[in-house]
């Protein structure tokens, strides 16, 4: 997609609807004003056209690469990968959606109530996401990393007893995650806008489909690379203790 300043808002967001964030980012109205072109808007907002171009750009031609060997990482470079590319995603994205799902359940909700049960699910995912991310990135992810630098043959101290604990903890919240959005795609016909939707609609939709592509990423690497590793390795760690006593 070639984007320049002359590029219209609407049509750019038709075209690619990652680039509705961008614009959100900027204050620029997509839907009911999206005839502007990029250099007209920024001229009005007193925006650089510049950063909007390369911002659009970078958020386009952003692909996640299936083919990427993550089984081979280590551990630490995967928990680092997961918190900065998935966590980041979430932490930035929930916010975003939960305006827009507040939109259309305001303007749409009578004609459409199951936008209302679908903003009223998504907050609880955000809420258990928010809370779920963090116990990762206070505790069980430190512990993985230093696993992987430690240089003794003894488990590093944790509160919680073995690996198993806290990663059976996460497995059932992904679980349960992942059951409510699979809620969310059926209440929203998969993501499929009614025929009235207007631009805010559409994009939710869309933003709340690749919301889900990215969690069911996210949940892979950790269910079945990240946490596997990581007890085979708190293993290997009990099998030298043993051996040195």
């Amino acid at each position: 997609m070639d984007i320049t300043e002359k590029s219209v808002i609407g049509e750019l967001v038709a075209q690619d609807y990652r680039t509705a964030a961008v614009f959100s980012k900027y204050g620029i109205d997509f839907c009911c004003k999206g005839n502007q072109s990029i250099k007209d808007v920024s001229e009005k907002k007193d925006l650089k056209a510049d950063d909007v171009v390369t911002d659009l750009i970078d958020t386009t031609t952003s692909m996640v690469n299936t083919v990427i060997d993550y089984k081979s990482w280590p551990l630490d470079l995967l928990a680092d990968y997961i918190e900065k590319k998935h966590h980041r995603y979430v932490a930035e994205r929930t916010p975003v959606i939960q305006k827009y799902l507040a939109k259309i359940s305001e303007v749409h909700g009578k004609a459409h109530p199951e936008v209302v049960t679908v903003t009223e699910e998504f907050n609880e995912c955000a809420s258990a996401l928010a809370a779920h991310m963090k116990k990762e990135e206070l505790i069980l992810f430190p512990f993985i990393r230093k696993m992987v630098v430690s240089d003794s043959m003894e488990i590093p101290s944790s509160k919680f007893g073995t690996v198993q604990n806290p990663i059976d903890m996460m497995k059932h919240e992904h679980e349960v995650e992942g059951d409510r959005f699979r809620k969310i795609a059926e209440l929203s016909n998969n993501y499929t806008p009614p025929a009235d939707a207007c631009n805010t609609f559409m994009v939710t939709y869309s933003l709340l489909k690749e919301f889900e592509q990215d969690l069911h990423l996210h949940i892979h690497l950790e269910n079945n690379i990240l946490f596997p590793k990581a007890i085979i390795m708190e293993s290997k760690f009990s099998k030298n203790s043993c051996q040195i006593h």
